[in-house]
């Protein structure tokens, strides 16, 4: 019997769990309705994706969208279109606005902000302070809530929890999977004065790996005390690397595509336009998070998409920002590296897709299969593109990468059965929706 749905991809090459092969895929009220060889099958509308690689939506866990209180950089709408355009479908955003997302009305007014604003789904961080414990088992169930964030090391904005005991208050409310930026900050005020006026370059020798190995050994001890799974946001160092391997039971890894792509040596070209929290390393540590990721020690990737104002970033360091955009640059990056054997694609699916439902108990997506929500990443395996500050929708209207060519590129995406982006253009308002969690 014929089918009809609302959309039908036709001989596209769907990546999933069964592997890598020419299927069509049919849509129908914004959930994957069948996949397989649908040629006698009818739609509202077909896209012709021969040549093209479909996979399920890239989810961006780490990025910062600046608003409420910082929308000069960014705000949900812009960092959201930039998200489409590199083809990400998903986003959690991080709690270091203004006013901080510490609490329940906090959560709802982002929530409130986003929806069918956004162009992709979202879901925020909130975060974790010295005075919200009692609340995080409300807060970790609310609508939209991706779960807690605790910044161990101070960074952009004022979220701080440097102790063990704040942190194991923390850990003994929470039920899901907490993120920590993980950077010991005694150590960091103790080594302030290595920094170097005028050099950002000196930035990775304040904040240097032993700040993060720090920090890193007291959160796991700590989870293991209070019996809680925890999330390391941004792993920059060999040292977290081996460590963490070792305790893969209680705790997961996030890197980035920045850590995987640059080293030290790019700060005499980019200067601070590089300057991220945690530090871009030297060469040896980049090639410790590709063993880590080479022997599935890492879990997932992340942008930490963190925008600055161009006027922000060239301030003489250290009066400079740390930050940099990434959200809409991680597909192209990564696939970059897909191409050039560094790994594979469904690796790479694993990491932004699979990889992040498996850690963070996200309902419906994650996997291209029937009853999942039709959240796609349309990509050219084989295009080459140079990517461009022109390209960049963030507001702040940069990326560290501008005159880099890539080979593959994202062409569509998809969210819930709507096709938002298509061939760099959006054609679909934003109708971004909560993030639906399974429940614990």
């Amino acid at each position: 019997m014929p089918h009809n749905f609302d959309l039908l991809l036709k001989g596209g090459i769907v990546v999933d769990h069964n592997g890598i092969a020419a299927r069509d895929i049919g849509i129908r009220d914004g959930k994957i309705a069948a996949i397989g060889h649908l040629r006698q099958a009818s739609a509202g509308e077909t896209i012709a994706a021969e040549g093209l690689h479909i996979l399920p939506g890239v989810i961006d866990t780490q990025v910062h969208f600046r608003e409420p209180g910082l929308t000069h950089k960014e705000d949900l709408e812009t960092g959201s279109r930039g998200a489409v355009l590199g083809g990400v479908t998903a986003v959690f955003e991080m709690p270091n606005t203004n006013p901080l997302t510490t609490g329940a009305v906090e959560l709802a007014d982002k929530v409130a902000r986003a929806t069918h604003r956004m162009h992709c789904d979202f879901a925020f961080w909130v975060g974790g302070t010295y005075d919200n414990p009692k609340d995080i088992p409300e807060l970790e169930r609310l609508p939209g809530s991706a779960g807690i964030k605790v910044f161990m090391g101070s960074s952009t904005g004022s979220l701080l929890v440097e102790d063990d005991e704040g942190i194991a208050r923390i850990l003994a409310q929470t039920r899901r999977r907490a993120a920590f930026h993980s950077e010991d900050e005694a150590r960091l005020n103790e080594r302030k004065p290595v920094r170097v006026a005028g050099d950002p370059s000196s930035h990775p020798l304040w904040r240097d790996e032993e700040a993060a190995l720090l920090s890193t050994r007291r959160l796991v001890r700590i989870a293991h005390e209070q019996n809680a799974l925890v999330h390391v946001l941004h792993v920059s160092t060999a040292e977290e690397i081996d460590f963490l391997a070792a305790h893969k039971e209680r705790v997961s890894i996030e890197i980035t595509p920045h850590h995987l792509t640059l080293s030290s040596e790019d700060y005499a070209r980019l200067g601070t336009l590089m300057q991220m929290n945690p530090p871009v390393r030297d060469a040896r540590h980049r090639e410790r998070l590709w063993y880590g990721l080479d022997q599935s020690i890492v879990d997932i990737l992340g942008s930490d998409h963190a925008p600055h104002t161009l006027e922000e970033k060239a301030k003489p360091y250290p009066q400079s920002p740390s930050g940099m955009t990434g959200v809409q640059t991680l597909v192209p990056l990564m696939l970059d590296h897909v191409q050039a054997g560094r790994l594979t694609l469904q690796r790479f699916v694993d990491l932004t897709s699979a990889g992040p439902a498996r850690l963070f108990g996200i309902a419906g997506k994650g996997r291209i299969a029937v009853g999942y929500d039709a959240d796609l990443t349309v990509v050219d395996l084989k295009r080459r593109e140079t990517i461009t500050n022109e390209w960049i929708a963030s507001r702040a209207g940069w990326t560290p990468y501008h005159g880099k060519t890539v080979t593959g590129w994202p062409i569509g995406t998809l969210v819930r059965g709507r096709k938002v982006m298509w061939e760099g253009e959006i054609v679909t308002a934003g109708q971004g929706e909560p993030v639906r969690f399974l429940t614990r």
